[in-house]
């Protein structure tokens, strides 16, 4: 069977089954089963032989393989634990039993009950003492030798791709457990996790493109969340000291190997502290996930071993780009900053923002050769109007990103918390026409009733399951991407 292809309702694979499943039918076996009691999973029977021998156990799976010998038959089901092989046996199934295997296919699920041994080759396995049809498969797996490898089937029918490529099916088991580590460090460290809303009035917490919508009850437009971060510090004014959240964003832009239009993320805020705070919060989750998932601090990520024991380094942004670029940044008017990056070959689009230009020269020249984990640190004051200002230097702002082999995950600052300057900031943004500019009026009168120092945090979930699963897009760790519609 070609890869990528399904077999369409037309093809022979598929016309040999509904004669099967009509003929099972006809012979009044019900071909969808309601429900199965089993005793033991396939994992577990295999761990527990010793224990199970000669004693009778009840299991269910997918079959994924046959193999027949006259009378006998071996075959394989395959549950979310992994697989056992059954023996079935005519003489001791009985013959219509027996021959009513001839109606399965590779697919179809099976519930079996039977006693546990192992082959003379040492296979743990049971013997089949009576067998029920659970769901009847009305089309053919993927090739069971080569899996499933087309990469837009993998993405379209991910069903698929996860039942027959045993490294996927671990990405996304590896994802779930990643996610309720977090929750499970955070929530010891008297974290409060929340929810706020997805659909908002005004969008905000980030510089994107929002999706909209209309919200017919209410008559009104709205937006699809691009962040969380004006919710939380909402609550961070009511008096919630801890608080993160773990959801959807959505921003209506690119989509390349790290990103994707929609994505989940994990935002966090703690009163009475700064981006230093946060710095030691990420050097200490990342720790405790490598510990956690593979029982050392050391993890592989594209060919290169990374050790998250170590404390990370400090990069200031100016210095950097100061280095790279031969002049300081700050020094340079818009139209000399622009003519600089054109000397780096460095395409700049009209109108693009000063801030936008800054991040874009340093993601270019300097980010991709971030491999060791890096606090990128000490951001331009005009990138980003949520932080607040460097305590030694007001050109500045006491923000940082978290870098790993090129690749950034993160963002945090010390969280800007005087409600005058915060107003300002937006208005000067909405004043330059900055893209995406908004004023939140009711963020700013949550500030005047006022807000502790706060340290702010942000991770994007996927890319860090990427880094922490070695995968190399960010596709490959969400199970369901959007696509194109097929032609």
């Amino acid at each position: 069977m070609e890869e990528k292809n399904m077999p369409s309702p037309q093809s022979a694979g598929f016309e040999v089954r509904l004669e099967k499943l009509a003929k099972l039918r006809e012979q009044g076996i019900m071909p969808y089963g309601y429900r199965f009691e089993r005793t033991h999973r396939a994992a577990e029977v295999q761990e527990w032989f010793t224990e199970l021998t000669g004693k009778e156990v009840r299991v269910a799976g997918r079959l994924m393989t046959r193999r027949r010998h006259g009378k006998t038959q071996f075959a394989h089901i395959q549950d979310d634990s992994g697989r056992v092989q059954l023996y079935l046996r005519q003489d001791t199934l009985g013959p219509e039993p027996y021959e009513r295997l001839e109606l399965l296919d590779i697919g179809d699920f099976l519930g079996v009950r039977g006693e546990v041994f192992k082959t003379r080759t040492g296979e743990v396995t049971v013997n089949v003492l009576e067998w029920v049809l659970l769901a009847k498969s009305l089309r053919p797996l993927p090739e069971k030798f080569h899996g499933l490898r087309d990469v837009e089937a993998r993405y379209r029918q991910r069903y698929l791709d996860i039942m027959v490529n045993p490294d996927s099916r671990r990405v996304f088991l590896l994802r779930s457990r990643i996610i309720g580590l977090i929750r499970r460090f955070l929530d010891a460290r008297g974290f409060i996790e929340v929810e706020t809303p997805v659909l908002q009035p005004i969008y905000g917490g980030a510089a994107a493109r929002p999706f909209q919508t209309f919200y017919n009850v209410l008559e009104q437009e709205m937006f699809l969340r691009i962040s969380d971060e004006l919710y939380l510090k909402r609550l961070i004014v009511g008096g919630i000291e801890r608080v993160y959240e773990i959801g959807k964003d959505f921003r209506n832009e690119g989509l390349d190997r790290f990103h994707n239009p929609e994505f989940t993320q994990i935002e966090l805020y703690q009163a009475y502290a700064d981006y230093s705070d946060m710095m030691a919060l990420v050097e200490e989750l990342f720790r405790f996930l490598a510990l956690e998932l593979y029982g050392t601090t050391e993890i592989e990520f594209a060919g290169r071993r990374i050790d998250f024991a170590k404390p990370w380094h400090r990069l200031r942004f100016i210095e950097a780009l100061k280095e790279r670029l031969g002049v300081d940044p700050l020094e340079l008017s818009d139209s000399m900053l622009v003519k600089v990056a054109a000397g780096k070959g460095i395409e700049v689009q009209p109108g693009t923002s000063r801030a936008k230009l800054l991040d874009k020269l340093f993601s270019d020249l300097i980010q991709e050769k971030l491999i060791e984990p890096t606090f990128v640190i000490d951001h331009p004051k005009e990138t980003t109007p949520l932080a607040k200002p460097h305590r030694l230097d007001p050109r500045l702002v006491e923000r940082f990103e978290p870098v790993v082999c090129g690749m950034e995950v993160g963002n945090a600052f010390s969280e800007l918390n005087d409600p005058i300057e915060q107003r300002q900031r937006f208005e000067d943004a909405v004043r330059r026409n900055e893209e995406f500019a908004t004023l939140d009026e009711d963020y700013c009168l949550a500030l005047e009733y006022g807000m502790p120092p706060t340290g702010g945090l942000g991770l994007g979930i996927d890319r860090l399951v990427m880094l922490f699963t070695d995968q190399n897009s960010i596709r490959d760790v969400i199970l369901f991407p959007q696509l194109k519609k097929e032609k």
